[in-house]
């Protein structure tokens, strides 16, 4: 797994595509938090990071599946595939070793970030007038949906050999995960089941983790996502 970790990361950062990617994310987050007036945080007269933590999951819906869309689609249409499970290797250490580092570029990607809260922290009115553990939280939610989307798209990945197909299978079920449970929660039809649907609902976990509290039922039930999607790639590498 560690040398497929290696390999990947590798990869990532020997092309223009873990640059672009991040440089994209933090232009992006950049002009809806500093520049836009509708979305400022300079424009609302308060120290909080609200509206980033809002914005920023529909930022890595797309995102994600793009760091993602080449982990197992490109080893299927370069061949390298079947030469990658001859070597000592499990599918688990394939597949763990991939998630790992998409994961850790969506870290890396977030790392920069902390300069908004530093920043928020140091115009806070007196100095520090802040909600760190909310921010915190939030930040652990950040990560823990960001591997949600990872553990999709490599699926998604393995399901197809096209990246392009990859990318929108990707960003399809990431989008029903955070937003479509949501929704079909919210119809009066499903009576008693719109309360599993609403639990469920990613972006319920996430919120929740934002509140500064860290439950341990959120963490167990992202990281419980994870190993599902993980699975399901393994489970495809096997067919």
């Amino acid at each position: 797994m560690l040398a497929i970790f290696r390999k990947e990361i590798n990869q990532f950062f020997s092309s223009p595509i873990a640059y672009i990617i991040m440089g994209v994310f933090l232009a992006a987050t950049g002009l809806l938090l500093w520049v836009f007036p509708d979305t400022s945080l300079l424009e609302s007269g308060y120290a909080d990071l609200g509206t980033f933590f809002n914005l920023t999951p529909y930022v890595m819906l797309f995102m994600v599946p793009a760091i993602t869309m080449r982990s197992i689609a490109d080893e299927v249409r370069g061949g390298t595939l079947e030469w990658l499970l001859t070597k000592p290797v499990s599918r688990w250490g394939v597949v763990g070793g991939k998630f790992l580092a998409s994961w850790l570029l969506v870290a890396l990607t977030l790392l920069p970030t902390l300069l908004y809260y530093v920043t928020l922290y140091q115009l806070g009115a007196p100095v520090g007038n802040i909600d760190s553990a909310g921010v915190f939280g939030s930040y652990i939610g950040l990560l823990l949906l960001g591997g949600v989307f990872v553990a999709v798209g490599v699926w998604a990945s393995s399901l197809n050999d096209n990246q392009v197909v990859a990318f929108v299978l990707g960003v399809f079920f990431c989008f029903l995960l955070y937003v479509g449970l949501s929704a079909l929660a919210g119809l009066s039809v499903l009576g008693g089941l719109s309360y599993y649907l609403s639990y469920f609902a990613l972006d319920e976990q996430y919120r929740a983790l934002g509140r500064g509290l860290i439950d341990s039922r959120n963490v167990v039930y992202l990281l419980s996502l994870i190993g599902l999607f993980l699975l399901l790639t393994v489970n495809r590498l096997s067919r």
